[in-house]
């Protein structure tokens, strides 16, 4: 439903509050998001990065408000921080549910790829509070420590981004972008044989991953060249009934859902380059 909403949002002149309300549907009493956002796990508790892109989903189609993220968000993500001031990535599932192997055996400890772009988002709204200031060092020594680590994975980069977009300490975003754009551009990280079933899917990423529009700022990693043969392969790979396929996916169902969520990707891709007629 959150996949439909957004398709409205940007392509049938759908609402915000339409997003908004299917976002919270997934919301907990805790404050948390949890019941299968992401199809890797049907588990209904509350869960960090479910968390994360419920924050980030709503400040895509600004819906969200200082208000929204100081009442609704930060009780949850106060509630879930570590002894190093950051949140973690993922809580293994308690329940039952179907779930993807690498959740049941997730490490709980805390995490770059969640606790940078809440942060990001503080900053990008104008909040200060006390929260931030131990998270904000924790984010710096991770970026310290994992360097060049997780590169290949284009969602935590541009997790990352969000953090290094709106930090006060720009001379230090500065100098972190500069290395992860060199990171990028190391042989074997970008794929580059598009008969890979996996081009463009994560471990596997292309131009497009890391530069969605030409604002992006790892845009100018690239040439326009590249830029236009990857996005002619995107369009390229779109299936017969319009789906662009992931090979994501704990059964049938949630195939579809990985699917389902990889069209609205693409076609934001491709809007974002002008190549959708209207």
């Amino acid at each position: 439903m959150i996949e439909r909403r957004l398709f409205e949002f940007y392509f049938d002149n759908g609402t915000s509050e339409g997003v908004f309300n299917a976002v919270y549907a997934y919301r907990n009493p805790d404050g948390g998001f949890g019941h299968g956002m992401e199809p890797d796990t049907a588990s209904p508790e509350s869960q960090p990065l479910f968390s994360i892109m419920a924050l980030e989903i709503l400040d895509e189609v600004g819906y969200l408000t200082k208000e929204i993220i100081l009442n609704d968000f930060m009780p949850y993500f106060e509630s879930i921080t570590t002894e190093k001031g950051g949140i973690p990535w993922m809580f293994r599932p308690k329940s039952n549910y179907p779930c993807e192997e690498h959740f049941k055996t997730v490490k709980e400890w805390a995490a770059l790829s969640t606790t940078a772009p809440l942060l990001g988002v503080l900053e990008k709204y104008k909040i200060d509070i006390p929260w931030m200031k131990k998270a904000e060092e924790f984010v710096w020594n991770e970026f310290e420590r994992i360097k060049d680590k997780h590169i290949f994975c284009y969602l935590c980069v541009s997790r990352w981004l969000t953090f290094l977009k709106y930090t006060k300490n720009q001379n230090k975003a500065k100098k972190t972008i500069n290395n992860l754009k060199k990171w990028i551009m190391v042989d074997g990280i970008i794929c580059k044989d598009k008969s890979d079933d996996g081009w463009g899917l994560y471990g596997k990423p292309h131009s497009l991953n890391y530069a969605y529009s030409s604002e992006s700022v790892l845009y100018s990693l690239f040439t326009k060249e590249t830029i236009e043969s990857d996005l002619k392969e995107i369009i390229n790979k779109q299936e017969n009934d319009g789906r662009w396929n992931t090979w994501y996916g704990i059964s049938e169902g949630t195939k579809l859902e990985w699917a389902g969520i990889q069209t609205l990707w693409a076609l934001k891709i491709l809007k974002n380059y002008d190549k959708i007629e209207a």
